[in-house]
């Protein structure tokens, strides 16, 4: 397979509808397995373990149909009223009935979660017992990836096994420069790429109704009232947060309407495609343009979360969504390879100390910053402005200081990670 077509198949792996935070939804969608499969008999129980990182992110944020928050009414919905065929969309449909029936389970006691002590940034196992039957399902890896299904002791699937830095390293774009894959994606044909555009529109739809309702902390909200107040400037930066903020202000604060996720992560998926959807209002690109601008942007973003990882400490929307974004404008503007390899060394020295503290509505406020940040180190770049080589992390090349934040993250950032989990359970208690 050459690298045009593994992009293609990487983009289709990796930018998908979710409803919701993909954390909590995971855990849904594992829960709604587990019930399919053991469809008899009335619920015992059901014992759920998730990964640090899925425990960190579903602690706080709004459940889709719901007005509640958290990981429990999240698994609770899914095995009472979810539908495993619809992925991350597995809670779209829920009935009122549904929500009743989810909050007597938990009034009954008989839902458990709690962290499973693995190095996993993507794990969450359901243990559904009925009067009848039991099941277990395992997630793994990615947000929608089941690789252990089992019921009543008929092993379905087994994947478990499968050597983490194997799964790793087996896509090749991970190891490509980075400007040769934009100047890939600019010799695919437009029509093997232009599905690229559903993203858009979904995201910006989602950014239009954060921007009319007070959603979360209506972030997008308030910098619109202070650009139409004159306080702020209708100008790309600005335009750019408002729309990442909005959106983000309706996915989590529960609203139901889908985002095009990327590389499993809804509030990625975001950041990835706004800022460009801000940079066509005002500089309007024909569908072409904007298809592959799309293509580059969520492929920096799967590049640089294979090094840091899926779920870490550092927040992805800034260090790797927001980086493919801003790769994009770079390259709409025109940009060299001098100059596209720089967009990401300033992205790197800007925010790489951004720390992710779980998903929730003040990831508006980060995800603003972050638009704002992929404006600033584009035109920065395309003014041949780069941080220096060695200034912190910055390394010779865009590839290597991209390898450098991955060892912050998976070396480094272990501890903290640990730390702002401690943290916010004992708020939380």
């Amino acid at each position: 397979m050459n690298l045009k077509e593994l992009i293609i198949e990487t983009l289709k792996e990796e930018v998908v509808p979710a409803i919701g935070c993909t954390e909590p939804v995971a855990l849904a969608l594992a829960c709604a397995k587990a019930r399919e499969l053991a469809n008899n008999g009335e619920i015992e129980r059901l014992e759920v373990l998730v990964s640090p990182n899925i425990y960190k992110n579903g602690l706080a944020v709004g459940i889709p149909n719901t007005n509640e928050a958290g990981l429990h009414i999240a698994a609770a919905l899914g095995v009472i009223g979810g539908k495993s065929q619809k992925g991350l969309e597995v809670l779209n449909g829920i009935s009122d009935e549904d929500i009743i029936l989810s909050k007597e389970l938990l009034n009954n006691n008989k839902l458990s979660i709690d962290i499973k002590d693995t190095i996993e940034k993507v794990y969450i196992e359901a243990n559904l017992y009925t009067k009848t039957s039991n099941s277990k399902v395992i997630i793994k890896h990615r947000h929608n990836k089941f690789v252990y299904l089992e019921e009543s002791g008929n092993v379905i699937l087994n994947e478990n096994n499968n050597d983490k830095q194997n799964i790793k390293c087996t896509n090749p774009i991970y190891e490509t420069k980075i400007y040769d894959i934009v100047k890939a994606i600019e010799e695919i044909p437009h029509k093997d790429i232009d599905f690229m555009l559903e993203g858009l529109e979904m995201n910006e739809k989602i950014a239009m109704e954060g921007l009319k309702k007070n959603c979360g902390m209506s972030v997008g909200r308030t910098i619109s009232k202070n650009i139409e107040k004159g306080i702020l400037s209708d100008d790309l930066m600005n335009t750019a947060m408002m729309l990442t903020a909005a959106a983000s202000d309706a996915r989590m604060s529960g609203i139901t309407m889908p985002v095009m996720s990327s590389n499993g992560s809804g509030n990625n998926g975001i950041t990835a495609i706004l800022p460009i959807v801000a940079y066509n209002r005002k500089f309007p690109l024909n569908n072409e343009k904007l298809s592959k601008a799309l293509a580059i942007s969520h492929i920096i973003n799967s590049y640089i979360k294979h090094y840091i990882g899926r779920l870490s400490a550092l927040c992805g929307c800034g260090v790797a969504a927001a980086t493919g974004a801003s790769v994009s404008i770079a390259w709409l503007m025109g940009g060299n390879e001098e100059q596209i390899n720089g967009v990401v060394k300033n992205m790197v020295g800007n925010l790489s100390g951004m720390i992710c503290d779980g998903a929730k509505v003040g990831c508006a406020t980060k995800l603003a910053t972050s638009a704002s940040a992929a404006i600033q180190s584009a035109l920065l770049a395309m003014d041949n402005q780069v941080i220096p080589i060695r200034n912190g992390m910055i390394a010779d090349t865009a590839e290597d200081t991209i390898k450098n934040l991955g060892v912050l993250s998976e070396k480094g950032m272990q501890v903290t990670d640990h730390v702002i989990l401690d943290v916010m359970r004992k708020m939380e208690a």
